[in-house]
């Protein structure tokens, strides 16, 4: 359970989060339409301007993070936070697509997430920040969710400009909750399962099952962002149903996919069902983009193909970080969560491109038939996908000083029970463990630690 400080800092950090990818996300559902009244405007520029964060945000996340080693969390999550607000001014201020651009290249260049996932875990401890991730997570998702709805109804108050207006005030309300509500932690240090190390980027890199999920979340957020430059021109001139009302059609699908969406991940997750329920979803997108290319002209066809997408998204979404986390190296998990996210930004910024050149050359129909090709691919590798074992992660404290052999410590780890990964790191003061719950004894660990360095019962796991 988190602690009242914990507690406090997971949801300030998350409201941050959620506050800043609500402001990215509203205007998925109305851009594409607006963009039709600014100068300069082709069905290209519209897919650029709609994924041009991601290319800024996959650029600058990690040095931003590092940075944040040096000079603190705080400040730079605040840099970041003011070139956003910025970038949304750019954006509101635009009357040419070529400004939508620069202001949400901007929007992008406040980089914060690796600075915001590094201030969480220096707030929090190590065996509860699983679950703080996961909160973050809700809220992204949450975020995704609800700008699709309130999206097209915001616009028809205040219009795309006003939702960037409100976007940077969003951003600068959210520096107020980093600085009032957000506690300054009292040391800034690096954390490996949460932060990315440059000495781990050669092994991470040189994973060919990292990489095939690194490529798959490349792939479902370029088929998410290329399917909103696409699925306005659907609704509104192929189905006749006007901006306003498109949320009556997104929130009944969202609302019964997310339904769907929890027992399958139950499936998979307990059920040890993890291959199929995945290569099923990868199938499901792929399915959803051919039905969606070939039926859009009809309402229920529509729906199915958005029901379709939403339940198998939803599952990648949420299962793809579980298969990054149990299959990186024990001591590596930050960094490969930053190739991860790294992967996932520029899937935005390829999937705008992608469908605003084939919305250009092909209609909407080839905007769909592209996702679908690009799901293909992913499934043809991910057929092949190795699924890592369902152990759990736990990182104890060690005295790196008392240490006298890292590589002796190690083995004599691995002969506990339940032990089935050990990695120790003395500058670090850290043991790194991937044990299987059930048959694994923490009083054993603290014993074996106690007798290793000459220490008391000094360790969190």
């Amino acid at each position: 359970m988190f602690q009242a400080q914990e507690r406090r800092s997971v949801f300030a950090i998350a409201g941050i989060y959620g506050l800043r990818m609500l402001g990215l996300f509203l205007i998925l559902p109305v851009f594409a339409l607006y963009a039709e009244t600014l100068k300069d405007h082709t069905p290209m520029l519209v897919g650029l301007a709609l994924g041009a964060y991601g290319l800024t945000m996959a650029l600058l996340q990690i040095p931003f993070g590092w940075l944040s080693d040096r000079i603190g969390r705080k400040p730079v999550i605040a840099a970041g936070l003011m070139i956003f607000a910025l970038g949304s001014v750019v954006a509101a201020l635009a009357d040419s697509i070529w400004w939508i651009i620069i202001g949400r290249a901007l929007q992008g260049a406040g980089a914060i997430a690796a600075a915001l996932t590094a201030l969480l875990a220096d707030l929090t401890r190590e065996d509860v920040r699983l679950r703080a991730m996961a909160v973050i997570g809700m809220t992204i998702g949450m975020s995704f969710t609800v700008a699709l709805i309130l999206g097209p109804w915001i616009d028809a108050l205040i219009g795309v400009p006003g939702i960037f207006w409100a976007t940077a005030v969003l951003a600068l309300v959210s520096i107020a909750v980093l600085y009032l509500v957000v506690p300054t932690p009292r040391q800034t240090i690096r954390h490996r399962d949460a932060e990315a190390v440059p000495t781990d980027f050669r092994r991470i890199l040189g994973d060919a099952q990292l990489l095939r999920l690194d490529f798959g979340i490349f792939a479902l957020h370029g088929v998410m962002t290329a399917m909103f430059v696409a699925l306005p021109f659907v609704l509104r001139d192929g189905l006749h149903i006007e901006s306003l009302h498109h949320p009556w059609v997104y929130l009944p699908v969202l609302v019964v996919a997310m339904a769907v969406m929890v027992p399958l991940i139950i499936l998979a997750e307990k059920r040890g069902k993890m291959r199929a329920v995945f290569l099923t979803a990868i199938a499901g997108v792929m399915l959803s983009g051919l039905m969606l290319g070939s039926f859009h002209e009809g309402l229920t066809a529509v729906i199915l193909g958005l029901f379709v997408f939403f339940v198998s998204y939803n599952v990648l979404e949420a299962t793809l970080p579980s298969l990054i986390s149990r299959m990186a190296p024990i001591d590596a998990k930050g960094t490969a969560m930053g190739v991860y996210s790294t992967s996932q930004f520029l899937g935005a910024f390829f999937g705008g491109s992608l469908g605003g050149w084939m919305l250009g050359e092909h209609g909407v129909g080839g905007v769909f038939y592209a996702c679908a090709a690009l799901m293909l691919v992913w499934l043809l590798l991910a057929w092949h996908q190795r699924m890592p074992a369902m152990k759990s992660s736990l990182m104890a404290h060690v005295d790196g000083k008392r240490v006298v052999s890292a590589e002796r410590l190690e083995r004599r780890l691995l002969e506990l029970p339940g032990v089935h990964e050990a990695r120790v790191v003395p500058e670090e003061n850290a043991v790194f463990l991937r044990v299987d719950k059930p048959s694994f004894d923490e009083k054993r660990l603290a014993a074996l630690l106690s007798e290793e360095t000459g220490e008391g019962d000094e360790h969190d796991a």
